[in-house]
């Protein structure tokens, strides 16, 4: 939760940010991990909007223009997190509970997407990216387990997502293989790694996904909840580059 400084909140990301920006990573997401426990977005105050505004416009000013920026506001708050990414001119946002529904840690998460995309042309922020969550991490899908995550992608083409994450069961937790394999073959748009990428399991996840969101593995001894390691990245980054050679 908040502990009395935005100036301190701002240095921290805007320390990490200096460190993606003078490395060969292709984006940056920004998100409010550490404003545990995570509220629902129907019970998101004003200030958690207001204070990630602030810090991705910091963020922003500081990774170059060509490297696109992206936001995620926990705990599913969509429409926040693109009224965020417009006021930054951020390019995407990450978002949970797009279709169907399921039980997070939070609570109940329904699905989203009428009145995400309606919100988004409202505020004139259609050319911002809504990149989606499918049976995500940290939740039970018991409610839709006659569902399978190739028809989960299915149905979140068929709502107009701009493209779709998998993860594994937590933070940190590969994604399983048979599943980013099945839904690569039945969608046309992009399929990101959304966890537990790292610089050992890159490999086998690079011919079926399109991207990766790393977060565990960058940070100093692999470890959430510590700053970012530019080893780690630049170790990363040069492992992924041989392998696009190769």
């Amino acid at each position: 939760m908040y502990a009395g400084s935005l100036e301190k909140i701002i240095a921290k990301a805007c320390k990490d940010a200096e460190i993606y920006a003078n490395s060969s990573v292709h984006g940056v997401l920004l998100e409010n991990m550490h404003d545990i426990p995570y509220l629902r977005h129907q019970h998101l105050s004003p200030e958690t909007v207001a204070v990630m505004t602030r810090v991705c416009s910091e963020v922003r000013k500081i990774i170059p223009n060509q490297i696109p920026c992206g936001v995620q506001v926990l705990a599913g708050a969509n429409q926040e997190a693109i009224a965020t990414a417009q006021a930054s001119n951020l390019q995407f946002v990450r978002c949970e509970g797009f279709v169907f529904s399921h039980v997070a840690d939070e609570g109940f998460i329904d699905g989203c997407a009428g009145q995400l995309l309606r919100y988004r042309r409202f505020i004139n922020a259609e050319q911002i990216q809504i990149f989606t969550d499918i049976k995500k991490k940290h939740s039970s899908h018991a409610i839709t387990a006659d569902v399978s995550v190739e028809e989960t992608a299915h149905a979140a083409e068929f709502f107009l997502s701009d493209g779709l994450i998998i993860t594994g069961v937590a933070t940190g937790h590969a994604a399983d293989e048979d599943q980013v394999k099945g839904v690569a073959a039945h969608t046309s748009l992009p399929v990101l790694i959304g966890s537990g990428i790292n610089i050992q399991n890159l490999q086998k996840y690079l011919p079926y996904a399109n991207g990766a969101i790393v977060g565990t593995h960058f940070k100093e001894n692999g470890k959430w909840t510590m700053p970012v390691s530019k080893q780690r990245v630049d170790s990363f980054m040069e492992k992924l580059k041989t392998l696009e050679i190769s």
